[in-house]
């Protein structure tokens, strides 16, 4: 069979990554193609390349208010990769419409909240502020608009007394790295029914 390419945007350490590229191993449905960063050093290039993917950077500080600019050298190595699917990981740049546009349909994103709630920064505290009683993370398909698009998955996790930002974003974290894989692996298969963990 012949393996659906994906490609993952990171900007840091990339644990979301590394639990994507662990899960798209013998009969999953998808295989990475490349790992991109906007930051040379972000450790996750280290561990993508250990684990045989191909990676590239684009620094997007030489094009500091000119986004236009950046993501026309960003989107170089990721045509060329020839990608299926385009996974944003902790991916910490906005992307215009633009250039989303140009992957409609194909392109994924995890965030730390239960979307439609706390779209953008800050989410874990923000749960905490509210006083909700369960906070979580969302994979959901790339548009124009921030943090919206179809969601194709939802994990839910207690908010405990006592939590911290930090705390209740570790116990997140665990949910994402869950999460995304489960929501991966449906979406290279053409499923897009939602994915629910408690």
């Amino acid at each position: 069979m012949s393996h659906k390419r994906v490609a993952i945007l990171i900007s840091g350490g990339g644990s979301n990554m590394v639990a994507l590229l662990d899960s798209m191993v013998g009969d999953h449905p998808a295989r990475p193609c490349l790992v991109l960063s906007n930051d040379e050093h972000a450790g996750g290039l280290k561990k993508a390349a250990e684990r045989g993917v191909a990676t590239a950077w684009v620094d997007h500080r030489p094009f500091k208010g000119d986004r236009a600019a950046f993501e026309a050298e960003l989107i170089k190595p990721i045509l060329a990769a020839e990608p299926d699917i385009v996974c944003l990981a902790g991916f910490m740049r906005v992307l215009t419409g633009d250039f989303v546009s140009q992957f409609q349909g194909r392109m994924l994103n995890i965030h730390p909240s239960l979307l439609p709630k706390y779209k953008g920064l800050n989410t874990h505290a923000r749960a905490l502020e509210a006083g909700d009683a369960e906070h979580g993370c969302s994979v959901h398909e790339v548009t124009a608009a921030l943090d919206d698009g179809p969601i194709l998955g939802q994990a839910r996790v207690p908010v405990l007394e006592g939590d911290t930002p930090d705390t209740l974003a570790a116990r997140v974290l665990t949910q994402e790295h869950r999460l995304y894989p489960a929501v991966l692996r449906r979406f290279a298969e053409k499923n897009s029914t939602p994915v629910h963990l408690g």
